[in-house]
């Protein structure tokens, strides 16, 4: 076959370092903004980011000659070098050091946008550890409850 092809989608959670409070409803849209660039600079175009006060939800595109790991690396260093610019409040600001990262059919990215878009009413009823387990209970991932929570 003479040309590579390929449409990947990826949902991708994250969480602030130890699931703190800090990210305020006034730097959320900017942060999401300065992800999409990154992930756009990636050629990773962003369909969706949206984000409550301890984690992020991210639907992108992974472009064919990116690997998922330096998407993730790319997006978590910048925006975290990003946010401390943003207050005295975030001048130490980290995000946990691993993530989720889960395959999303193109059948299937319309209902998974809606679910990110919706997370501020998704979360007055389950907490981030209620929801990321059931994450990774529905895509079959085996984990140690030890190590998922930093």
């Amino acid at each position: 076959m003479p040309q590579s092809l390929a449409n990947i989608y990826i949902h991708l959670i994250f969480s602030t370092k130890k699931r703190d409070a800090c990210l305020s409803n006034e730097v959320r849209p900017d942060l999401h903004a300065y992800m999409a660039t990154v992930l756009a600079n990636l050629k990773c175009p962003a369909v969706l980011i949206n984000s409550v006060e301890d984690h992020v939800h991210i639907l992108f595109q992974l472009t064919r000659t990116a690997t998922l790991s330096k998407a993730v690396e790319e997006v978590k260093k910048s925006s975290s070098r990003w946010l401390k610019t943003q207050s005295p409040d975030l001048d130490s600001y980290t995000w946990q050091s691993g993530y989720g990262a889960f395959s999303v059919s193109a059948s299937n990215t319309s209902q998974v946008a809606n679910y990110i878009k919706n997370q501020q009413e998704h979360h007055r009823k389950k907490t981030f550890k209620e929801e990321y387990r059931e994450f990774l209970e529905k895509h079959q991932i085996e984990y140690d409850e030890r190590y998922v929570w930093d």
